[in-house]
């Protein structure tokens, strides 16, 4: 495909930020691959084959977008998948800087790989992954922050 990006992420658990990332990259991409990567060093709530999982479901009305699990570094996984851009969320200006030097890195050790920046909808620009996995550690209510699929796994565990 000579449109292909890639969506990477820990997500865990995804929010409804991501799944407004991947809507939206959808429409602007032929194909789009969500990266969840295994992430071992950041000790995720759900394993890497749980997370893959809640995100096919959640982006399966996308007909364009698929999910793979991988470990790694991010740009042999974009080579693996031959994409030649590269999806990054901004929610804040806060995240520009550490985006900044991230896409400088991955342009060094791959140049072919085009970094995108992505805004979440308002109503999503403040949601992360580590403020819902805090909500629902204290028992709160986090169903208008992710799909209920993620919800349901964040009950369960």
């Amino acid at each position: 495909m000579k449109n292909k990006a890639i969506y990477p992420g820990t997500f865990d658990p995804v929010t409804n930020g991501h799944a407004d990332l991947i809507e939206r990259a959808a429409l602007l991409f032929d194909h789009v691959v969500v990266g969840v990567a295994s992430s071992p060093s950041k000790k995720p709530r759900f394993d890497l084959a749980a997370r893959v999982k809640m995100l096919t479901l959640i982006t399966s009305h996308l007909d364009n977008v698929s999910v793979q699990g991988f470990s790694g570094l991010l740009v042999d996984f974009a080579k693996e998948c031959d994409a030649k851009v590269l999806i990054r969320g901004l929610r804040a200006v806060s995240d520009f800087e550490y985006e900044f030097q991230l896409a400088n890195m991955n342009r060094r050790l791959y140049p072919e790989l085009e970094s995108v920046f992505l805004t979440p909808a308002e109503e999503n620009s403040f949601i992360s992954s580590t403020l819902v996995k805090e909500v629902s550690l204290h028992g709160g209510d986090v169903s208008e922050f992710v799909h209920p699929v993620v919800k349901s796994a964040l009950e369960k565990s």
